[in-house]
């Protein structure tokens, strides 16, 4: 009678065992959320959210740049200038531009 429960107890076991395995094989391989997925879906999150605190930065630096242009009128001249190179009636505007014949951006007063 010992005999017989030690073989139902080992066959139970290995069923659980085998169970086990068949059911990591499918969610690590054959499931549609399987492990390439996911370390693939994780990859991407990364490289978002690194994007995201790229914008976040440009975002705090457009409204510090529009609070000071928008609040001091001279600044306001200046920057619409600087950026769309606009002039007063008797003015000439000269642009200098680098070998790709793109404008060179002057530096910022820090």
């Amino acid at each position: 009678m010992k005999n017989h429960s030690f073989w139902s107890l080992h066959t139970l076991k290995n069923f659980y065992i085998a169970t086990f395995v068949v059911w990591l094989i499918w969610i690590l391989f054959l499931d549609n959320n399987n492990i390439r997925v996911v370390m693939s879906n994780r990859m991407k999150m990364k490289d978002l959210e690194k994007e995201k605190a790229i914008l976040e930065t440009k975002i705090k630096d457009v409204k510090k740049e529009r609070n000071e242009v928008f609040g001091n009128p001279r600044m306001l001249e200046k920057w619409a200038r600087e950026k769309f190179m606009m002039r007063r009636p008797n003015e000439e505007v000269y642009v200098i531009v680098d070998e790709n014949n793109q404008p060179v951006e002057s530096k910022k007063e820090e």
